[in-house]
């Protein structure tokens, strides 16, 4: 990365200018120091500590990243959305998951991104900004190398990454639209699900219910909070659990997965700032779920 420094960055250390006008944490640059990386300016080697002066170019050189041994790469398809040098949006099909865990340690969207990688000469590893459950579908946001994943995670810190979701739940909330402010926690017993507990973290989940069909509605969904399972315990807690979505009491007799798709995100850029809006399509198999209710 690189920059012409301006006439009112005259005079800053490298270290605040990396930190105040582009967003650098403090582990960043510490790891650019200590693990291999470079500060350049007019191609000589300069410390954190060097004064910038107007019309001189600062260049970063980051540490090659180091691949986690259990991440291997597999060829898969990807449906890309978007792309470019700092990052991916991937619409992800519902039965993927997202990351290799102790359950699934291969197939999973990271394996298939890491081959996307290595084909296109990508000299990075996968950090993803916005996880999805392996059994929801919809729009999923790639960090490409460590800055952009840096300056995005502060973005989703403070809310300024946007995600709406649809989804379709057993029979109908007695309310047409409202907010579910209930706190969420692990359950008892159990490493996977999450339930509502009252010594549990805040969670706040804004809902507006689109379409009513026999036996099941379609709600949209904006989350305030980003507790894990979040949607699919607020609504079971309801009493108006995610269709298909058995570990929270929904019945798999018209889905075989819950049936929750993220349409739409928004966020700006990490490196150009530009605003970036993306919506995508309801998943085909929840579509055909709305097809069979309406008759």
């Amino acid at each position: 990365m690189k920059w012409t420094i301006l006439k009112q960055h005259e005079g800053y250390m490298i270290r605040s200018y990396l930190k105040e006008v582009h967003g650098f944490s403090r582990k960043l640059i510490k790891s650019i120091k200590f693990n291999g990386g470079a500060m350049l300016v007019n191609g000589q080697r300069k410390t954190v500590r060097h004064k910038l002066s107007e019309g001189e170019e600062l260049s970063i050189l980051f540490p090659a990243e180091v691949k986690s041994e259990f991440m291997k790469s597999e060829p898969m398809p990807l449906d890309i959305v978007y792309e470019d040098d700092d990052i991916v949006v991937i619409s992800k099909p519902a039965g993927i998951a997202t990351i290799p865990s102790g359950i699934h340690t291969s197939g999973t969207l990271a394996n298939g991104l890491l081959y996307h990688y290595e084909q296109h000469d990508v000299p990075y590893t996968v950090h993803v900004v916005t996880r999805l459950d392996r059994d929801t579908s919809g729009l999923l946001l790639v960090a490409k190398h460590r800055y952009s994943h840096s300056i995005l995670s502060t973005a989703q810190k403070t809310g300024m990454i946007n995600r709406h979701y649809q989804a379709i739940v057993e029979g109908h909330p007695p309310e047409q639209a409202g907010t579910i402010r209930l706190p969420i926690g692990r359950k008892e017993g159990s490493i996977i699900e999450r339930a509502v507990r009252e010594d549990g973290k805040d969670a706040i989940t804004h809902y507006q219910v689109s379409e009513e069909i026999d036996g099941h509605s379609l709600i949209q969904v904006k989350l305030e909070t980003g507790r894990t399972h979040q949607i699919r315990v607020h609504f079971s807690h309801l009493g108006n659990p995610l269709a298909g979505d058995d570990l929270y009491g929904g019945s798999q007799k018209w889905m075989e997965r819950q049936a929750l798709h993220c349409d739409y995100l928004a966020f700006p850029h990490p490196v150009t700032k530009k605003g970036m809006e993306f919506t995508i399509p309801l998943a085909q198999d929840m579509l055909a779920l709305l097809r069979q209710g309406r008759h």
